[in-house]
């Protein structure tokens, strides 16, 4: 018997025309084993509407197909259900796709669909808003917020703002409680991670396991700009942890105290948020299909 496969495709995402995706995706879905439906994207919002209709009617898979913003939409509305999400991914920074190891290329990660199996991954909450791969509330914040105003999109971009930010931005103060335990700290970045990554392979916590049950709170303190490139070079290297610059903290209840309500992003999406952010971990409330999940696949 046939199982249902959903893709919910964001036709903006990335750089690449989305028209003939439905062929190419019927064309490397093994369609004698799954009966596939496909859905486009209308509007922001309309992921998670979709998403979860189909987690309605009992759709067993459902595929994201974008860029991280939509994949946090399907995941959101795919938390805590018997559903499981796929990723295809074809935005900018594709965080969650490259912790999960799923390809990047568009035919290799339809094709892995077809022998991938069920993981059950964590998910972090703050302020009642859902995040999965990372949440940021520093120097990635003000970034994020700059690039999702900005038309051009790109990696090179995203540098480019960076590089221009970077000159201008003041590390701030912030009041932390992990677990019961206070800390008061200086930063340009506070991170709190469930995955290891940002995007792009930019990993702020290397060493983080989406199903261990806790979350990474990533910091790092002011720096002398001329050491910028050198933790640059540790970030897209998987060692920013061996910086003498950056600490790390793993709990299960978090609280952030910054100076004001202020920008802060999840998963990449910026959003004005609390001076008090209360942050806890979901575990294993996330169903995510992977080249890397024990077979056989799909049940």
């Amino acid at each position: 018997m046939k199982k249902r496969i959903s893709f919910i495709v964001n036709p903006i995402s990335g750089t690449r025309k989305k028209d003939a995706l439905p062929e190419i995706i019927r064309r490397h879905i093994d369609g004698a084993r799954f009966e596939i439906e496909i859905f486009f994207t209308e509007r922001s919002g309309h992921a998670f509407e979709l998403a979860q209709q189909q987690m309605k009617d009992g759709v067993p898979y459902i595929v994201a197909v974008g860029g991280d913003g939509t994949v946090n939409e399907v995941a959101a509305a795919l938390r805590d259900s018997p559903s499981a999400m796929g990723i295809v991914p074809c935005g900018s920074g594709n965080g969650l796709a490259r912790h999960l190891h799923i390809p990047l290329n568009l035919q290799k990660a339809l094709k892995a669909l077809n022998v991938a199996g069920v993981k059950e991954m964590d998910y972090g909450l703050a302020n009642g808003r859902p995040f999965f791969c990372t949440l940021g509330t520093g120097f990635d914040a003000r970034v994020s917020d700059v690039f999702a105003h900005t038309r051009k999109r790109g990696l090179r971009k995203y540098i480019a703002i960076i590089a221009r930010e970077f000159i201008a931005y003041r590390a701030r103060e912030y009041a932390l409680n992990i677990d019961g335990t206070a800390l008061a700290v200086k930063a340009m970045v506070v991170t709190v991670a469930n995955s290891s990554q940002y995007g792009n392979n930019a990993c702020i916590s290397p060493l983080a396991d989406i199903s261990d049950g806790k979350l990474d709170v990533c910091i790092v303190r002011p720096f002398p700009k001329i050491l910028a490139a050198g933790l640059a070079f540790r970030l897209i290297g998987k060692s920013i942890h061996k910086s003498r610059f950056y600490s790390s903290y793993r709990g299960k209840e978090i609280v952030i105290v910054r100076q004001k309500d202020d920008t802060v992003h999840l998963d990449g999406d910026p959003f004005t948020m609390e001076k008090e952010l209360k942050i806890s971990v979901a575990p294993r409330g996330l169903k995510v299909l992977t080249p890397l999940a024990p077979l056989p696949a799909f049940g």
